[in-house]
């Protein structure tokens, strides 16, 4: 007989948050936080973290470290500094509280997602204050409403985060994170979750009669009951408690993992194969077909809120892409590369790119036409965001290291109609893959544009292949809005890309690196 958990529902209590009489919780609102009171909030936590194992920490350590060194040199900085970034305002005197400023921004924001990061209750608090600093004073603050929705969702105030998801697509224009799936995930996952439960009301109308009771204690009778072969007895109150869980608005997770706990008996108590039981009671209303369909709902919405309610990519007449019909499809071709730089941004070279038979452009590009060509035939980008899936290309080319989470992102990311040929797992990660190319030769991840410039190089059946703007972001970054924020990362080693190009190159100007 399987060992019921010692872990059960926990019982709200009087001091828990509790909906409000118009129906929202009180995490759905900003709560007005001063800049101060954060910063205190900020050196006290960073206090408590020691030196240790969890690497998380250890992150958020060294953000809060660098949070509270900024903070400290911003006000020791000369009053006729030309444009003080954090100040007080006038009204109040020395007192009054402090403008965050831009250069406060981004490290305080840094402390909001490491502690996320981190997942521990006192973290998340720590998160969520964060965004109630940040929004208190910026309320259009598009980074901070995704880690709001972020930090609400971890903590299973799962219809708050979903106001959260909301606000920070009102506020963009390109969802390159997938918010859109995600909101809708979480939606979807919710309605399937209040189908479970009220399946379980329908079947067994003696939980009713429990659902008003304390959950802990109506939650542990129940384990006893089935513990003593009383499963009839037993299920009518563990729906019960269920169902209280429910109604007092208890954190998803909590919820996800008493459910489970009961189908778990459930299917130990009809004696389900490998149980090693045999059936109890006469199955009734927990026969196989019954359990199976409560099962296929709890299935169900823990797929639906992972990756959202996305269509079948093979709808809308996309097709696989091996790496040979790839390299049939651009033999004989002229191909450019188009870099996302500056220097093509305010170029006017789009005449010329657009003659070429088939322009490659990367991850999330910005369309110009004077400057940049309007023709994409291939997308080439990494799985790990969503910019410009929506827009229709010939072929699009995903890149990931790891092929569960590349195929994770395909399901969620991938746009059915956006696209004509789908590169398949033959052209995941050229460079690792099929160029073997491993660490000990080249230790950095390699980008999605020297992965796709590698590959087309090894195929080596172009007549003509150039880079248009490759100057490895010298002149700075041009790309869509929504991206310009994110940095440069940091695990590319864009010298060694160049000296690659460069010992190839059969001639090269300010514009155009001509590799054929």
């Amino acid at each position: 007989m399987t060992k019921a958990r010692s872990r059960w529902p926990r019982q709200r209590d009087a001091q828990d948050p509790l909906p409000s009489e118009d129906g929202t919780s009180p995490l759905a609102a900003v709560r007005p936080t001063e800049l101060e009171t954060c910063l205190r909030a900020c050196a006290a936590h960073s206090g408590k973290l020691v030196a240790g194992l969890d690497r998380r920490r250890t992150a958020l350590a060294e953000a809060l470290r660098n949070l509270l060194a900024t903070h400290a040199a911003m006000e020791q900085a000369p009053a006729a500094s030309p444009a003080p970034l954090l100040r007080r305002t006038s009204k109040g005197g020395p007192g009054s509280a402090l403008i965050l400023g831009d250069q406060l921004l981004d490290p305080l924001l840094a402390v909001g997602n490491k502690a996320l990061d981190c997942g521990y209750e006192d973290e998340l608090k720590l998160a969520a204050l964060v965004t109630d600093t940040v929004l208190t004073q910026r309320r259009r603050s598009r980074a901070a409403w995704r880690l709001r929705a972020r930090v609400l969702e971890a903590m299973g105030a799962e219809a708050d985060a979903v106001e959260a998801y909301e606000r920070y697509l009102d506020l963009t224009d390109d969802d390159g994170f997938g918010i859109a799936a995600r909101t809708a995930g979480l939606r979807a996952g919710a309605e399937r979750q209040d189908e479970l439960l009220r399946m379980l009301e329908r079947d067994c109308p003696e939980a009713a009669g429990f659902a008003g009771g304390p959950v802990t204690d109506t939650w542990a009778e129940g384990l006893a009951l089935h513990a003593r072969g009383d499963w009839n007895r037993a299920r009518s109150r563990l729906i019960g408690a269920l169902l209280a869980q429910d109604r007092s608005g208890a954190p998803v997770p909590e919820i996800q993992e008493a459910l489970a706990q009961y189908l778990g008996l459930a299917l130990e108590a009809g004696g389900a194969p490998g149980s090693g039981c045999v059936p109890r009671t006469t199955p009734g209303n927990d026969g196989p077909r019954h359990l199976t369909e409560l099962i296929a709902l709890y299935a169900g919405q823990r797929r639906t809120r992972m990756r959202g309610p996305v269509a079948d990519p093979t709808f809308g007449g996309v097709e696989w892409s091996t790496l040979g019909e790839f390299r049939n499809h651009i033999a004989g071709k002229s191909i450019c590369l188009i870099a996302n730089s500056q220097r093509v941004g305010a170029g006017s070279m789009g005449a010329e790119i657009d003659a070429y038979d088939l322009v490659v452009r990367f991850n999330s590009y910005r369309i110009d036409p004077a400057a940049t060509g309007s023709r994409t035939d291939i997308h080439a980008t990494i799985h790990k965001h969503g910019f410009n899936w929506e827009r229709k290309v010939h072929t699009r080319l995903v890149f990931g290291g790891i092929s569960g989470d590349w195929k994770h992102s395909l399901r969620t990311r991938l746009v059915p109609g956006a696209q004509q040929y789908l590169g398949d797992e033959s052209l995941r990660w050229p460079l690792r893959d099929i160029g073997k190319v491993g660490t000990d030769v080249w230790p950095a991840i390699p980008t999605s544009g020297f992965n796709m410039l590698w590959l087309l190089d090894h195929l080596d059946v172009s007549p003509q292949l150039d880079l248009i703007g490759f100057d490895f972001y010298e002149s700075g970054a041009y790309r869509l809005p929504a991206a310009m924020k994110m940095p440069i990362t940091s695990v590319h080693e864009y010298t060694s890309e160049k000296a690659w190009v460069m010992e190839r190159a059969q001639s090269v100007t300010d514009t155009r690196i001509r590799l054929r």
